[in-house]
């Protein structure tokens, strides 16, 4: 199974990936060895501070130097480092399937796939648990959180099982996500963020104290709306549809559309979300960088 990883992530991504690191805001207690700040001490990679030495320290934790002034031993404690949880949550609603004419074989769902295979990389490279959620309309598809290559293996295989039909889940059928996801763990969710469902789900596990990103998924063509001349336009998920002219519909439709964007972003931010966004023709790896330097979308 050594060839999927390169299927979900392009070549010029993954070289690219080792230079980014994820990291949750909040302590996440101790849970052994990983790459996260935690509020135990002990030998890490971040000075906390000095403490006397004692039988069965290890001696490259004594301070040398300090020992020359003082003539005693004392050890360099440090945070210890602990693993991260890492849910990755994949909006399965059918309007996740659209995809832009100029590529019409890769859909919102396709970069929501490589965006989370990527997430689960820099996991699996800082030795992080990671588990999925594929937030389908008839009860959502759970990959327990675990580590290491077979761990990642489940997960390429799970994630090209998805398939982006209906509408997002009700809040009822969510009990098996909320029963895992555990306070201080980090919350990826991958989605459009059409569904205010979605949005729900995001301030309701920010409020209850897990660590929450939102990527939000956008097609070229709701980005720069290319069309001319006639069209029928339909909605994925109800059916619905409108004709119309597409040169005569394009100012008024990308007005609209970045209002709904500015109203979606504020109200992440209101929730203390960080969040951005993703268009079909970006880079994967562009909004984890932009995450990670802490970028919202309005700065991106």
């Amino acid at each position: 199974m050594t060839a999927m990883p390169d299927a979900l992530i392009p070549p010029e991504v993954r070289a690219r990936l080792p230079e980014l690191r994820l990291g949750a805001r909040r302590a996440v207690g101790d849970r052994g060895i990983g790459l996260h700040r935690s509020r135990s001490r002990g030998a890490g990679l971040e000075f906390a501070q000095y403490r006397a030495y004692e039988p069965g320290d290890e001696p490259r934790q004594i301070d040398w130097k300090l020992y020359a002034r003082s003539d005693r031993f004392f050890v360099r404690e440090a945070e210890r480092e602990s693993p991260l949880a890492v849910w990755l949550l994949v909006d399965a609603s059918a309007s996740m399937a659209q995809a832009d004419r100029a590529r019409p074989g890769y859909s919102r769902l396709d970069a929501a796939r490589g965006i989370a295979a990527c997430i689960a990389e820099l996991a699996l490279l800082q030795g992080d648990r990671f588990g999925l959620v594929a937030l389908a309309q008839e009860a959502p598809q759970l990959l327990p959180a675990a580590q290491g290559a077979r761990a990642r293996d489940r997960l390429w295989l799970a994630l090209r099982a998805i398939v982006a039909q209906g509408r997002f889940p009700q809040p009822e059928r969510l009990g098996p996500a909320w029963e895992r996801i555990a306070p201080g763990d980090l919350v990826v969710v991958l989605s459009d963020g059409f569904d205010d469902a979605a949005l729900d789900l995001a301030e309701r596990l920010a409020a209850a104290r897990r660590e929450v990103w939102f990527i939000r998924i956008v097609t070229v063509e709701e980005r720069d709306f290319p069309f001319s001349g006639g069209h029928l336009f339909r909605d994925p998920e109800t059916g619905e549809r409108l004709p119309g002219d597409g040169k005569a519909l394009r100012e008024g439709f990308l007005a609209r559309f970045a209002e709904a964007q500015r109203a979606c972003d504020a109200r992440l931010a209101a929730a203390g979300i960080a969040h951005t966004r993703h268009v079909l023709d970006e880079a994967l790896d562009l909004p984890l960088r932009r995450l990670l330097a802490g970028r919202s979308m309005d700065a991106a």
